[in-house]
């Protein structure tokens, strides 16, 4: 009988220890994503840059809009945490909550994009060959192996590039070239091992990629 109580105690006071334990995985249990929030942080923190919307702004800014959530979410934590180094979008993520950066990037996620437009005819046969071929012998993988053949990307880990600016495209090419953007160890082996003339090639192709 004592043997039976101490066992039945004993569970018990298992119990009242572990119940710190689970309250706390539950409080750390993501928050629901509430999308009006993040078009209120779309329209007062990143409209002067992005648009309300995420949609065609500046040509040297992304478009946002059908950007994956994920994707969106981890650069705002790197640039959060100057792990992507850039003097305006360092200080504009340190001003948001983690709740925040999941709220706006879910906002934007849920926008279509709008299709953009090649503007150079001369060099859309080898912006193509790059992004669906690569360049064998410089050792470049197609694009389309990690952000898809027709750009949609994959979440969390490559973004979505169809309709993408290309002056924006460019620039982050150049960026993972010369290191000024250290967050993606792949991509500033590709860009590399890329010309001047290829990386504009590819990132005008991308623009009007559907």
């Amino acid at each position: 009988m004592k043997t039976s109580v101490a066992v039945a105690s004993s569970v018990v006071l298992a119990a009242l220890l572990a119940a710190p334990a689970f309250a706390a995985e539950a409080s750390a249990a993501p928050a629901k994503i509430d999308l009006v929030r993040g078009s209120e942080i779309s329209s007062t923190v990143c409209a002067a840059c992005h648009t309300a919307d995420g949609s065609r702004g500046s040509p040297a800014n992304p478009i946002l809009q059908g950007q994956h959530a994920d994707y969106l979410y981890k650069q705002l934590t790197e640039f959060k945490a100057g792990k992507r180094p850039s003097a305006v979008m360092n200080g504009m993520a340190a001003t948001l909550s983690e709740s925040d950066m999941r709220n706006v990037a879910a906002f934007y996620a849920g926008k279509t994009a709008k299709p953009g437009a090649a503007k150079n005819p001369d060099t859309v046969q080898l912006g193509q060959k790059i992004y669906r071929g690569g360049i064998a012998e410089k050792n470049v993988p197609a694009c389309a192996g990690c952000h898809s053949p027709n750009g949609a990307g994959i979440p969390a880990q490559y973004p979505r590039l169809a309709g993408q600016h290309a002056d924006y495209v460019e620039i982050q090419m150049n960026n993972f070239r010369s290191g000024a953007r250290p967050n993606s160890v792949p991509m500033a082996g590709v860009a590399s091992r890329m010309s001047d003339k290829e990386i504009k090639a590819v990132s005008d192709y991308i623009a009007g990629l559907r």
